[in-house]
């Protein structure tokens, strides 16, 4: 049988830049096996299959797969495939929202339009799960190729919205720039999830920027998930909310200014990506996160199963 596929560069809007996505708007009749071994194949970050819905609450199945596991939720993949199903006609023109059911279960996405044309998505995520501070910050700073003076001050923690990853803030870009990914899938910590293990890297510009929608808050960033099948990722939306949190929690980002949060990563690989980030918070409590950005339709296919 064949299976025809959509190639989307995902939180950017220029081709061969952001993230690649493979997008499967008809899976019926592929196992996971399949879609598992399709995924290895096509060699992306991720791909997406789509599927009837499975429940009333929502409009869609999508399953997401790295080249290594499936995934219970991802941003660029959610993100990506809604422009996907705009392109292909499954979401109407002019529609505002729109229901994926992946394994975590319902998510929602909003959409922006330009007359006929889709030009923004919102994905909204899982509220934080915070883990405890990592007391061996000397076996992070090994792990990803760099000492304790690296480091920023500011906890290494891990947080989830539906993946875990262990957030690892540092002192400046040129020390992002100089991590590699030696030593992450041998790092043990105690409290460190091993269901998804990824390593999220960042510093934090000192600046406010002043953006499309007024002034931002804007990090520099990278992510290794090498236990994924994804040594390096361009840009990682289900990483970027969680982002979103740890900085409000640690007060790096005042609540009054969190809807408006951008994460450059990707430069590093030479694929950059703009992720934005918008957490609601209501009298210190988290109460919403979103991960946004634009995608661009880059190619076409066919793949023989």
């Amino acid at each position: 049988m064949s299976y025809q596929y959509l190639h989307y560069d995902v939180f950017t809007s220029r081709p061969f830049l952001g993230n690649q996505l493979a997008v499967f708007p008809d899976a019926r009749g592929l196992t996971a096996e399949q879609m598992q071994a399709i995924t290895r194949e096509i060699n992306f970050s991720e791909s997406t299959f789509i599927l009837p819905a499975e429940r009333g609450d929502t409009d869609i199945r999508m399953r997401i797969f790295t080249p290594a596991v499936e995934m219970p939720m991802a941003g660029h993949p959610t993100v990506g495939s809604t422009f996907a199903l705009a392109h292909a006609g499954v979401i109407a023109r002019g529609r505002q929202r729109f229901v994926f059911g992946l394994n975590v279960g319902p998510t929602p996405v909003d959409l922006e339009w330009e007359g006929n044309q889709l030009r923004f998505v919102w994905m909204t995520q899982g509220r934080p799960a915070f883990g405890a501070p990592v007391a061996d910050r000397s076996a992070v700073a090994t792990a990803i190729g760099l000492g304790l003076s690296d480091l920023a001050d500011l906890p290494i923690q891990e947080v989830s919205c539906g993946v875990p990853y262990l957030y690892v803030p540092l002192r400046d870009r040129e020390a992002v720039d100089r991590a590699t990914p030696q030593a992450v899938s041998a790092l043990h910590l105690p409290g460190l999830s091993r269901s998804h293990p990824a390593v999220f890297l960042f510093s934090v510009n000192s600046d406010w920027e002043l953006g499309v929608g007024g002034w931002e808050f804007s990090t520099y960033s990278r992510m290794f998930a090498p236990t994924f099948g994804i040594g390096e990722d361009p840009a990682t939306g289900s990483a970027s909310g969680p982002l979103g949190c740890y900085l409000v929690r640690h007060n790096v980002v005042p609540p009054e200014k969190a809807v408006a949060i951008r994460s450059l990563q990707g430069v590093k690989m030479g694929r950059p990506s703009d992720v934005h980030v918008s957490i609601g918070v209501t009298r210190g409590d988290i109460t919403s996160v979103r991960v946004g950005g634009e995608a661009v339709l880059a190619g076409e296919g066919t793949l023989y199963v």
